[in-house]
């Protein structure tokens, strides 16, 4: 009985002991920069959750680095770019600077515009994840799943909005798309006041530029459908600059289906976000819808959307009018 006892003792502490340490680590972060220049991530825990091993550090060009997380663990990443720091640590970065003044963010966020990738590891569930863009844009990035169980989908923006960011939009320096909320601070931009609720803060001409141009990232506050995602049991990979997403990424990172039909505009932004986001990719020109092909048009010549979009006479070029010829389009087709 002694014997048969101690034996089941034994068993009984290797069983906890495998559950704790398998509970204790969580989830293994990776990052990869894939950009032609060094950026310098940030790391910062929500309220309650352990500091991993750093909350800022240097990644060369073609290089990554690993960190551990434990299992309930929640917070942000994102890169800084152009930053300067002397032998000492010391310095600043021109996007997503931290505002600490050294490469430790110290528990300090990324000062808008930036592209955040935020995690909560599941406690005996899934985790949950998404790609920021309600603070704006700073570097494009994508979130890989591995090893984990559930749908897992890559998630992130491959787009380089600092290049279709609109004028009002563009940071002072030229390097980052700030939201619509930083740019006006008015409360149906920022989700605030009056507009603190799903029923009253809807997407912005602004925010639905976002989503066409990345479908699977959150374009304002309440984008919670279409932008967040879940696995359990997995490893993620954060790859900043994505050169040619895989195969799988490319599926993963399609606009997920919707069947709204409430006149809302939904399903045309979906066709324009595939077609945009096809193009980010590499894919071809040929079928883009013609609502799309008015975005790029007014993006790429600075054209403010607002004005565009909500008074119809200002949004014309060479007598013509493409807000009324796009319905046309589109009632034809």
């Amino acid at each position: 009985m002694d014997l048969l006892s101690s034996s089941s003792m034994i068993t009984l502490f290797l069983t906890l002991s495998l559950t704790l340490s398998t509970g204790v680590l969580g989830a293994t972060f990776t990052f990869i920069n894939k950009c032609d220049y060094t950026v310098w991530p940030g790391i910062l825990a929500n309220a309650g959750s352990p500091a991993l091993d750093t909350t800022g550090f240097e990644l060369p060009e073609d290089s990554s680095r690993t960190f551990q997380a434990p299992t309930g663990w929640s917070g942000r990443f994102w890169a800084r770019t152009a930053c300067k720091f002397d032998r000492s640590g010391a310095g600043s970065c021109q996007t997503g600077d931290c505002g600490s003044g050294q490469v430790e963010c110290n528990g300090a966020g990324a000062a808008p515009p930036a592209t955040l990738a935020e995690f909560t590891l599941g406690t005996g569930g899934s985790d949950f994840y998404d790609v920021s863009l309600v603070d704006g844009y700073n570097i494009a990035m994508i979130v890989e799943a591995s090893g984990g169980s559930g749908l897992c989908a890559t998630t992130g923006c491959v787009s380089d909005l600092n290049q279709q960011c609109p004028s009002e939009l563009r940071a002072e320096s030229g390097q980052g798309c700030r939201s619509a909320c930083e740019a006006f601070g008015s409360p149906e931009y920022c989700c605030s006041g009056a507009y603190n609720t799903p029923a009253t803060c809807k997407p912005s001409v602004y925010s639905e530029m976002f989503k066409s141009a990345c479908p699977r990232s959150y374009s304002y506050a309440y984008d919670d459908p279409t932008s967040t995602f879940t696995c359990a049991g997995a490893d993620y990979t954060m790859t900043f600059c994505p050169v040619v997403p895989s195969q799988k990424s490319s599926k993963d990172m399609s606009p997920p289906a919707t069947t709204t039909t409430d006149g809302s505009g939904t399903e045309a932004l979906e066709a324009n976000g595939s077609w945009l986001a096809g193009l980010a990719m590499g894919g071809s020109t040929k079928a883009q819808p013609f609502g799309a092909t008015i975005s790029l048009i007014l993006v790429f010549l600075g054209l403010p959307f607002e004005a565009c979009m909500l008074k119809v006479a200002t949004c014309k070029m060479d007598g013509i009018d493409l807000v009324s010829e796009g319905k046309k389009k589109e009632s034809e087709g």
